[in-house]
């Protein structure tokens, strides 16, 4: 069955790679350039920014961003987590209102008051994006921690296993599978702040040529810029991140743990 799906997958993506390229051809060829540039000078485009040392720049200005947001926001999440789960007097104030006001916060919001408080910097950029990402890693740790096996736990102290002992050798391979499909999100959620970001808070990065090529009305670089994210991501999260998720659902996993 699986087999036989992976075939009529292929074929269907293939046949909607054909017609979305068709619309794009038919259409770019109705509206003037700045509107919708035609593919081939989008291709130009591409080749000038994958050979301008300016533009790979700007390019490693945002994987830079992206990478430090998600490791702080990251940190952070376990840290206030693990405090919640630990000391349970914590846990009202952090999952009951910090947790939800940064959900509800914009991130608009924070780019701006990033902006007043530090400048136009990558300080603010790395700011904004971590207090966006922070809920995601916040929400899906309390749930890796809350369905913790009591059996285990019970079973490792019964060994003698206590302290950073038990930490280490039951807690965490049980958070694997929750820490591996938080970096997952927080991966593709980051690239959709950081460009919201870099524009109105960053002095570099893609969303800051994304707002040069606006103003010169250079359509083909933005669509190069959104393009080369879009490609990026979709390999990082089939050929990292959802391999990852699986080796540690399979390896850490509730029926490995039985």
């Amino acid at each position: 069955m699986r087999a036989d799906s992976n075939p009529v997958k292929a074929i269907a993506a293939a046949l909607f790679l054909a017609l979305l390229s068709s619309a794009w051809i038919f259409a770019s060829a109705r509206l003037p350039p700045y509107m919708l540039p035609p593919p081939d000078r989008v291709l130009q485009a591409a080749g000038k920014f994958f050979t301008s040392q300016r533009q790979l720049g700007h390019l490693s200005a945002t994987l830079f961003n992206v990478g430090a947001s998600i490791v702080v926001a990251f940190g952070l999440g376990c840290i206030l987590a693990l405090f919640a789960h630990y000391l349970k007097a914590a846990a009202p104030t952090i999952h009951g209102r910090l947790s939800p006001f940064l959900n509800a916060f914009p991130g608009v919001g924070w780019t701006l008051l990033a902006v007043i408080w530090f400048g136009v910097s990558t300080t603010s950029v790395i700011f904004s994006i971590t207090v966006v990402l922070l809920p995601f890693a916040l929400v899906n740790l309390r749930e890796g921690l809350a369905a913790l096996d009591r059996e285990v736990d019970e079973m490792a102290r019964s060994f003698g296993r206590d302290g950073m002992r038990l930490f280490v050798a039951v807690v965490l391979p049980a958070l694997a599978p929750f820490a591996a499909a938080t970096l997952r999100i927080m991966f593709g959620v980051a690239w959709k702040v950081t460009l919201t970001a870099e524009l109105f808070g960053g002095s570099e990065g893609l969303g800051y040529l994304i707002n040069i090529a606006r103003q010169e009305y250079d359509t083909e670089t933005i669509f190069t810029v959104v393009l080369t994210i879009v490609v990026a991501v979709y390999l990082a999260d089939r050929l990292l991140f959802a391999p990852m998720e699986r080796a540690t659902a399979r390896q850490f996993g509730p029926e490995r743990q039985r």
